[in-house]
């Protein structure tokens, strides 16, 4: 399959992600007030669009009120119900999804890397909400999917796949956006947030962790989380990073023998020649030169 011919969305989720959603099953209703449905869980993730109408979830004991162009995503083996309270009724669409590893065949509750960097921690609860118009991206792909579902033509399945990863993308997207708008301006959230940045750095420095890596692990574009780090720390996410790399590799030259090539690699750095233009940049030192004037 030649990549070129694919939007960046698809390419990009088809060479990088391990993980690819693949549909469960489909579902386009109607209900009155006079449907109930009784508490129940799945295996797998279950997508909700409102339509019309108003409805209310209790997902795990927590009540979510859900209105026209409302999307709710409850995450796999949450106890759930949902009652209809419109007089005129509900009209909803569900899709249901999991995730396979494309290389091993095998399913996982777990996915695309910034969707499921969001959705997997727990501290973010059973469920996920997102509004969005009745003419977003998000929902002209779902009624697409529920279309070509429907089709037998030769290719319909193919098309449906990429139609499903391009919706996961949106998605994550989505979310991103929400989730970066529902903490500005907000302090206490956003210190929060930096301090669990700055704990990711400390315990994981020593690895080829990059700006990217970070920000996603907060689920904030890298653009607005070195702004707000900033902000909040005083230097960027970056050369925090490499203070902290820095002053690990001061504490190992002063009090060991261990090879500097090796002490680059213990501290995080890809090589020694890098490590040394760092060093000498922080400290106006060589690893060696301190090392001679420290030990």
């Amino acid at each position: 399959m030649d990549e070129n011919i694919l939007p960046k969305a698809w390419g990009s989720v088809l060479s990088s992600s391990a993980f690819i959603p693949v549909i469960v099953k489909t579902i386009e209703r109607f209900h009155d007030t006079s449907w109930h449905m009784e508490p129940n869980s799945h295996e797998f993730f279950e997508m909700v669009y409102i339509k019309k109408g108003n409805a209310v979830f209790e997902i795990s004991g927590n009540h979510a009120e859900i209105g026209p162009n409302d999307i709710i995503i409850i995450k796999p083996d949450q106890f759930h119900k949902f009652e209809v309270k419109s007089k005129m009724g509900c009209e909803f669409i569900v899709l249901s999804f999991r995730f396979e590893n494309k290389f091993e065949g095998q399913f996982s509750g777990v996915s695309l890397e910034d969707f499921l960097n969001f959705v997997s921690k727990k501290e973010w609860g059973s469920f996920i909400s997102l509004k969005v118009s009745h003419k977003n991206e998000i929902i002209n792909l779902l009624n697409r999917i529920l279309k070509e579902r429907q089709n037998p033509d030769i290719g319909s399945e193919f098309l449906n796949y990429l139609l499903v990863l391009e919706l996961f993308v949106l998605i994550s997207r989505a979310l991103k956006m929400e989730w970066e708008n529902s903490i500005k301006n907000k302090s206490p959230k956003l210190k929060e947030l930096m301090q669990v940045a700055v704990n990711f750095i400390h315990n994981n420095y020593e690895r080829d962790i990059s700006l990217k890596d970070i920000s996603k692990y907060v689920f904030l574009s890298s653009s607005y989380f070195t702004r707000a780090f900033k902000e909040e720390i005083g230097i960027s996410p970056i050369n925090y990073l490499l203070k902290i790399r820095i002053e690990r590799a001061k504490e190992l030259l002063e009090s060991t023998q261990t090879k500097i090539s090796d002490i680059a690699l213990s501290v995080g750095f890809s090589n020694q020649q890098r490590f040394n233009d760092i060093f000498k940049k922080y400290t106006k030192l060589t690893p060696l030169q301190y090392r001679k004037q420290n030990s």
